[in-house]
């Protein structure tokens, strides 16, 4: 039994005068997924997450955002909540009263305890009281996906969550979107950063001028690659040089080109493969008494996919 969808549009278009913001826009987001969407600046992800927030309405297409029809006029739909350009907070009034102010004007009945425990699970309970306008950029993210968590979103839409946080935060944000998409809540998020969306997503959607160039699992978007960037560290780099430069379809990069007679350097070595090749590779260095002690990926997946198209 398949998933029911939280989001489908079909053909959405957007222009904003001469401009065309989004076009011929297709998109399946299941329930209970936190779905990625990267792009380069001016690629359309504010447009999107805006017409999912309900504040613009497309020119042209079709959707439904939970149950409701794709608005032609603003509104926010029911059951939605997030932020685009940082959180909307009262500078004013302090971190509690904020949360309090949302919860009252969002019509969710909470209490004290809840207010307390959310300011808990985003780090803030230490400065409550504390008004917000001394509130770092990262604060201001934290306190903002806790207004938008207390409201019980069913969708839940952020634009650059992780902006502006440290480790700490980064992973207190985590947290709290894991949680909710576990226990149902689909969360969309736009980032720049693709150590947060590979962390956090379950799919991703790049958007190039407005146009969808992927969408679909991380896992789809890696067996896409045609190769990808390794670094290599082994017990016996020259023996491994020597292996790597005999296996059909594994490119040395860089330096360590015509480089597979040395025997003498110690540096990682740097090789292009893919998949199928990468896993002989690997076979043939154990055969071969080398130890592998790091094969990591130099651009992950989906930084590749985005440099490739961003370059094209």
């Amino acid at each position: 039994m398949s998933t029911p969808l939280a989001i489908r549009i079909r053909a959405v278009r957007k222009h904003f005068g001469d401009i065309i913001a989004l076009d011929d826009v297709d998109l399946d987001i299941p329930t209970g997924q936190i779905h990625g969407l990267v792009g380069p600046n001016g690629a359309g992800k504010t447009t999107l997450l805006g017409m999912l927030l309900g504040l613009t309405a497309p020119t042209a297409g079709e959707g439904q955002i939970l149950d409701h029809q794709l608005a032609r006029t603003r509104a926010v739909p029911a059951g939605v909540a997030g932020f685009l350009d940082g959180p909307g907070l009262y500078p004013t009034l302090t971190a509690r009263q904020n949360l309090t102010s949302s919860l009252a004007l969002s019509g969710v009945r909470s209490n004290d305890d809840t207010v307390d425990e959310m300011l808990e699970t985003v780090g803030l309970s230490n400065v409550a009281h504390e008004r917000v306008r001394g509130f770092s950029l990262g604060m201001r993210q934290r306190l903002g996906l806790a207004a938008a968590v207390l409201t019980k979103p069913r969708l839940l839409v952020l634009d650059e969550p992780a902006n502006g946080l440290d480790p700490a935060g980064k992973r207190q944000v985590h947290d709290v979107l894991t949680d909710l998409a576990a226990r149902g809540t689909t969360v969309v998020l736009s980032s720049h950063r693709m150590d947060d969306v590979e962390a956090l997503c379950d799919e991703v959607t790049i958007l190039m001028s407005g146009r969808v160039a992927f969408t679909g699992p991380l896992a789809k978007l890696a067996a896409e690659n045609d190769s990808l960037d390794y670094r290599l560290v082994t017990s016996d780099p020259a023996s491994a040089r020597r292996i790597a430069a005999a296996t059909h379809g594994i490119h040395l990069r860089g330096a360590d080109e015509g480089m597979a007679a040395d025997p003498a350097p110690t540096r990682p070595l740097l090789l292009a493969a893919a998949t199928p090749a990468l896993d002989e590779l690997v076979s043939r260095l154990a055969r071969g008494g080398v130890a592998v002690r790091e094969l990591t990926p130099v651009l992950s997946p989906l930084e590749a996919a985005f440099l490739t198209l961003t370059d094209s």
